[in-house]
């Protein structure tokens, strides 16, 4: 069977070729079973979605199948992916399931899955949930099949949270929220609200159709021109389904995760919250972090691509704050996945507390031009094993030196190899890319 599972769970076209409401019956049916703590009571799971249409369809199948095993449900609505992992953990739940493909379209979506104790699965954890997909089990009956219960007060529960991990007030600080129609739409300008901020919420009106239609963290231009408009301090972006967080200084100017990282990283260092004064990343943040982060003392540790990979960095080192260029951020003593709602407190937080703008603070880090080139190849492995390839990236690198950087990396899912480089100028970096690219294309 290949492989169900990426990176963050199973997504794809909802009610299309593997997204369907049998598949989400099947997926969820076996994932309590796999997941259940066998404690001699049935397995709980806490639901949740993004408000995006066909995620009605498919909680309705993720319910059937959770107590088709037996498990009993717990409904909590539209609620961010941070807020279903942190209710897993409040309700003490067996494990947790989010509907949501993220900053996905709308007609698509997905199913992630989450063990006790909110985190994410381990690779040999979802194989077998994979394996158990349609495979003959004895269904319980009667009194045995799971119940269903919802939690109205499921967004209130996780604000309190949000609130209770703030390192201070936000008054005085005016914000442009961008929720892209998404999960966050309710909690996250209640949550900036609560935490004393002046908030204009924006594109936080979900109608099932809309989510990420040209907003969000994806299209970040509409939340860049409120926020010189409004005249506000910053501006916050979140995606669908809120696990990750992008920023906008008040010129509108954006603040990547990395330069997010870069402020959350010497804010921490300076309260003492970080742990073994290391910071983890993957291979694909800009060599500015790397630079910015030595400059300051601390290590950058680095991981491959996938914030699930940064989790189990963050896990076997004991390391406090992890996280993705693209804004997914992880604070493992607050959440045990990307929180973009924490992430933007604390980096509010950090504004309102030394009184610098966004601007002063991101400006420890200088990001070094990047280009990325998606080559289409005939053969992945036969790229990853050619001399040419080898001889051509090595040569690159010596011409780089200190001051760029190279990176090759195949696709997961298709036949491409994407060509990263960073150089001191654009003009350099696409030229080593177009070089490597054409080498690139022909290995294979």
């Amino acid at each position: 069977m290949r492989r169900l599972f990426g990176t963050d769970g199973v997504r794809g076209l909802a009610n299309g070729e593997l997204l369907t409401p049998e598949f989400a019956v099947g997926v969820c049916a076996s994932a309590a079973r796999t997941l259940s703590n066998g404690a001699g009571r049935r397995p709980v799971a806490v639901v949740g979605r993004d408000p995006r249409a066909s995620g009605e369809m498919l909680e309705a199948a993720v319910v059937a199948g959770l107590t088709s095993a037996g498990a009993d449900a717990i409904r909590v609505g539209v609620l961010p992916t941070p807020g279903v992992a942190h209710l897993v953990v409040e309700a003490g739940a067996d494990l947790g399931v989010m509907i949501s493909a993220s900053h996905n379209p709308m007609p698509d979506n997905g199913i992630k899955l989450f063990a006790a104790g909110g985190h994410k699965l381990p690779d040999d954890v979802e194989a077998e949930i994979e394996r158990g997909i349609g495979h003959a089990a004895t269904r319980p009956t009667g009194e045995a099949i799971g119940r269903v219960w919802d939690a109205p007060d499921a967004t209130t529960v996780y604000v309190d949270h949000l609130l209770s991990a703030a390192p201070g007030s936000l008054n005085g600080l005016k914000v442009v929220v961008d929720c892209a129609h998404g999960a966050a739409s309710v909690a996250a300008p209640e949550a900036y609200r609560q935490a004393g901020a002046d908030v204009i919420a924006l594109h936080a009106e979900p109608d099932g159709l809309n989510i990420n239609d040209g907003v969000g963290s994806t299209h970040l231009e509409p939340l860049r021109r409120a926020v010189v408009e409004q005249g506000a301090d910053l501006g916050i972006a979140h995606d669908g389904d809120a696990d990750r967080c992008l920023a906008v200084d008040g010129a509108g100017n954006v603040v990547d995760g990395d330069r997010i990282m870069a402020v959350l990283a010497l804010a921490m260092r300076e309260a003492g919250e970080l742990a073994h004064d290391t910071l983890v990343a993957t291979v694909m943040s800009n060599l500015g972090l790397h630079i910015a982060m030595r400059e300051a003392g601390i290590t950058l540790d680095t991981t491959k691509v996938g914030d699930r990979y940064v989790l189990e960095r963050l896990r076997a080192g004991g390391f406090s704050l992890g996280g993705e260029q693209s804004g997914h951020v992880v604070m493992p003593g607050h959440a045990t996945t990307g929180d973009g709602l924490l992430t933007a407190l604390r980096l509010m937080s950090r504004v309102a507390s030394t009184g610098s703008s966004l601007a002063e603070l991101a400006s420890v880090m200088t990001p070094l031009p990047q280009v990325l080139r998606n080559v289409v190849v005939g053969d992945r492995d036969a790229v990853a094993a050619s001399d040419r390839v080898a001889e051509a990236v090595a040569k690159a690198e010596a011409e780089l030196g200190e001051t760029g950087r190279v990176l090759l990396r195949p696709s997961g899912t298709e036949q491409l190899v994407r060509v990263m480089v960073e150089a001191p100028t654009s003009e350099e970096a696409d030229a080593v890319a177009a070089r490597l690219a054409d080498v690139v294309a022909t290995a294979s």
